[in-house]
């Protein structure tokens, strides 16, 4: 008998499927399985594996259709609980990785060796600094350690860009001078010049 492919209820047409109608598997594939990949899509996030998914819980609901109980659920939500059942199984798989060959996780803190080198580093430059005239180590901690442009050191200091850039420079040329019997100490021996 004909009927409304709209207005038939999904549990209608899962019923004349398991008796053998084509039409109405063809109507409920057409309602279900956009539903159903649209779901898995967006679980999984790849579409081979969505469309592996949807295949998949089509054939279960084709297989089970002439056991269905009428009544305990809903065609749809059924189906939906089976796709988000797949799609947790592929992605727990996709997460279950053999222990011994992941890496150990790298730590973004220096290890210990590096942080004496920094600690040392840190305590020539300031002593370092500590030996420029004021200014000179005024210029070069606002310029390369606070990270402030030339004019705006100039502001600070009341004094014109020309005389920031002449402060710099020679607060840097000191300081290298001052460092430069200790790069080795200091861990810069593999490190150019």
């Amino acid at each position: 008998m004909p009927y409304d492919a709209t207005d038939t209820p999904e549990e209608v047409l899962l019923a004349r499927y398991a008796r053998g109608d084509a039409l109405a598997a063809r109507i409920l594939s057409e309602r279900l399985v956009p539903r159903a990949l649209g779901f898995a899509a967006r679980m999984l996030r790849d579409q081979a594996e969505a469309e592996d998914v949807t295949q998949e819980a089509m054939l279960r609901l084709w297989r089970m259709a002439p056991d269905w109980r009428s009544g305990e659920a809903q065609v749809g939500t059924w189906l939906y609980r089976v796709v988000a059942n797949l799609c947790t199984d592929r992605l727990r798989r996709r997460k279950t990785v053999p222990i011994d060959t992941v890496p150990d996780p790298q730590d973004g803190a220096p290890g210990p060796v590096a942080g004496l080198i920094a600690g040392e580093r840190a305590a020539a430059l300031d002593a370092a600094l500590a030996d420029l005239p004021e200014r000179q180590r005024q210029a070069v901690v606002l310029r390369h350690l606070e990270g402030l442009s030339n004019p705006e050191i100039a502001a600070v200091m009341d004094v014109g860009v020309e005389a920031v850039e002449s402060l710099t420079a020679r607060g840097k040329r000191a300081l290298t001078a001052r460092l430069a019997g200790r790069r080795a100490d200091l861990g810069y021996e593999d490190e150019p010049g």
